[in-house]
């Protein structure tokens, strides 16, 4: 299944790196790269944070850097993920392994980070070409995934020393005003239901569970499947957003991604991943699953997953916003502020059914 793996290609226009400034950087922290020559080519996925492949000699290696005219500093916080994926090495084996962080921008213009490369297969909005997931494996991929979550949130975080990556009092006022302040700084278009769910999400806030390590982005195409094994995971990615706070909100934030096969057709049409293909679980036994490992109560979920879509519509408005202000002539992002009108549709239809 080799020819399935994640792959690279050329660098778009306007996002390449500067090579001669970079190798010298590469040589000095990875010995075993001197006298070999570095090339690069990009991960062509993504909206955030960008992500290269480097090759130098036999080496391979990932760099991940904020977007050109990232505006949003804290949003992309290169030192933080690699603090994040540092002190996971040992305790959480999905986590890849940072190499070395810089935050001289005269290097490349902007602070960034070089990890190892994991090798595997990344499920996006459809499957790749050829690639067959049948019932039974789209049932135990189910099952992996939410278990992987699961043990994320159970891990130690004051033992992996990562206690003051977040302030867990409070932390759930602080994600609905926050992001309701940051949909108000990036706003373009009026759409009345996604504006109506954040005036929800102020008014029925449940007190928070207990604090636990959250990834804050954990969806398919952030995690690496075996390509020998697709029910087994070998690698989570993206973890900008990682900090402490309440896991019932990371939980609500992939719920929010998992689409399933009775979803209405627009909701369907709009998946960020397969996981409506048969086999596959629903959102409700995910939850379930989730609760019999972690022991936590789920009875309050359609907060937690209306949080998760008002979220992510924040989060695709703050990148169509770039694109409006010009600071990106990205093709991908032209459109972008289409889904956030369909995600106030749905977190207003979960708002009228009242169930996953």
């Amino acid at each position: 299944m080799t020819e399935w793996l994640d792959r690279s290609s050329p660098t778009r226009e306007g996002e390449e790196l500067d090579l001669q400034a970079l190798e010298p950087q590469i040589h000095e922290h990875l010995p075993q790269t001197r006298g070999n020559r570095l090339e690069v080519e990009q991960f062509p996925s993504g909206f955030s944070n960008l992500t290269y492949l480097l090759r130098c000699g036999d080496t391979e290696m990932v760099l991940r850097r904020p977007p050109f005219g990232n505006r949003v500093k804290s949003a992309h916080d290169m030192s933080r993920e690699f603090r994040v994926l540092s002190a996971l090495q040992g305790v959480y084996p999905l986590a890849p392994k940072p190499y070395f962080h810089c935050d001289d921008e005269s290097v490349l213009g902007a602070p960034f980070y070089v990890m190892e490369r994991r090798r595997g297969i990344i499920l996006r909005r459809t499957l790749p070409k050829g690639l067959g997931l049948g019932p039974v494996i789209a049932g135990k991929l189910s099952e992996r995934f939410i278990e992987s979550l699961a043990e994320l949130h159970m891990l130690d975080y004051r033992a992996a020393d990562l206690e003051s990556l977040g302030k867990p009092e409070g932390y759930v006022e602080r994600q609905v005003t926050g992001w309701i302040q940051r949909y108000t700084k990036a706003q373009t278009d009026n759409w009345p239901e996604f504006e109506q769910t954040g005036a929800w999400l102020l008014d029925n806030q449940p007190q928070s569970s207990d604090a636990g390590l959250i990834h804050n982005d954990y969806k398919y195409d952030n995690v690496l499947l075996d390509p020998n094994d697709l029910t087994r995971l070998v690698g989570v990615l993206d973890w900008e957003m990682c900090t402490v706070g309440d896991p019932l909100m990371d939980l609500g934030t992939s719920l929010a991604y998992w689409v399933q096969a009775d979803d209405p057709p627009a909701f369907i049409g709009a998946a960020f991943g397969p996981t409506a293909i048969p086999g596959s679980w629903t959102r409700q036994r995910l939850a379930e699953h989730y609760a019999a490992r972690t022991g936590a109560d789920t009875s309050n979920l359609v907060f937690y997953m209306c949080f998760g879509y008002y979220k992510l519509g924040v989060i695709v408005q703050q990148i169509y916003y770039r694109y409006f202000k010009g600071h990106t002539q990205d093709p991908r992002f032209a459109q972008l502020n289409q889904m956030v009108g369909l995600l106030g549709k749905i977190a207003a239809h979960t708002l009228s059914r009242g169930t996953l």
